[in-house]
């Protein structure tokens, strides 16, 4: 099914074009029954987002583990199904295609999983991983595959005699670029960065971050990048979404964002960064939410945030009323009765 211009972009960015991936009213629900009873419970995992990635950017999701952000990527992709709502990539619906549709559409969208200890086939050679993409989809001739194998692994920066070796003689750094090779083995558009450099030393997250953005750069990708890490974050996407148990709470641009944060939850992620220089740290004030996230079990009326919040925790709206996402200023989305304007 194709569509035309997308409402929800225009709605949010007039006169922007060139969206090339839209999510509407995504929800996601897992039944599950805690402790061995016989009742089932509704795990909320993902609900009510929406949001939209223009062509060519980086589009961050950050929050707190537990807030939905890799549900609502693979739900994206599909490689779990959404409860409700709608996805679009290149105006097609994603979720009307059947299987076969489906997997072509998949060589244009692919994702860069979160732990490259566990995303590489351990029985497979670096050469066999990478390859495997393009023999699914149709790439016959041996040399021809080998010939993209190693354009692939020169891209990523390794050498081409780790072909050869299997991914327990790389490390988590190289484990990474392998697992990025992968992903761009058949020349996607849009590529799904699920936390890539969490499970990584310092070091070896700048050198991973530099090659994405380089990468991006050399061919034109367009990234969803899913970081917990609200200053990583911040040097790699051009917009960002802000999650809290399933929702967005606040949706803008970075350097508006980060200039001023409206939403409380934003105000506390961004008062927990460090700040290198000590008398600008003990300027600025720190945030300390109370109490623990709630369980997705039992989700709180009203707004999702304000057992923790240091304002709404007061309100009687903010106990019985649940926040839509709204726009406070030109280009800044949030979902909070009282904003910090």
């Amino acid at each position: 099914m194709v569509i035309g211009p997308n409402a929800r972009a225009e709605q949010l960015y007039p006169g922007t074009e060139g969206v090339l991936v839209w999510v509407e009213h995504l929800v996601k629900h897992f039944s599950s029954s805690p402790g061995g009873s016989r009742d089932p419970s509704t795990i909320h995992a993902v609900d009510d987002v929406s949001f939209d990635v223009r062509e060519g950017e980086a589009f961050g999701v950050v929050g707190e583990s537990g807030s939905g952000k890799s549900t609502t990527a693979r739900c994206l992709l599909r490689l779990i199904e959404p409860t409700s709502g709608d996805i679009f990539f290149e105006g097609v619906d994603v979720r009307a295609l059947g299987a076969e549709k489906l997997r072509l559409l998949r060589a244009r969208m692919q994702i860069v999983f979160q732990d490259p200890f566990a995303s590489l086939n351990p029985r497979m050679r670096v050469s066999s991983i990478i390859e495997e993409p393009l023999q699914v989809h149709g790439m016959k001739s041996r040399n021809d595959r080998m010939q993209r194998v190693r354009e692939l692994i020169d891209l990523v920066g390794l050498e081409p005699e780790h072909l050869d070796r299997y991914p327990s003689e790389f490390s988590g750094g190289q484990r990474q670029r392998i697992g990025i090779a992968r992903a761009l083995a058949l020349n996607p558009r849009f590529v799904v960065l699920d936390e890539p450099v969490s499970a990584l030393d310092v070091s070896m997250q700048a050198q991973v971050l530099n090659l994405l953005q380089d990468l991006q750069e050399r061919l034109g990708l367009t990234y969803l990048f899913i970081a917990h890490d609200i200053a990583l974050i911040r040097h790699v996407c051009t917009r960002l979404a802000v999650m809290y148990l399933g929702r967005v709470v606040e949706l803008a641009d970075r350097d508006g964002l980060f200039s001023h944060p409206l939403h409380p939850y934003t105000w506390a992620l961004l008062s927990a960064v460090p700040i290198p220089n000590p008398a600008e740290e003990r300027a600025r004030p720190r945030v300390i939410l109370g109490g623990d996230p709630p369980s997705p079990f039992n989700v709180p009326s009203g707004c999702r945030f304000h057992p923790r919040c240091p304002v709404g925790g007061k309100k009687e709206i903010c106990a019985t009323v649940d926040p839509q996402l709204r726009e406070v200023v030109p280009r800044h989305w949030v979902a909070c009765h009282f904003p910090r304007l």
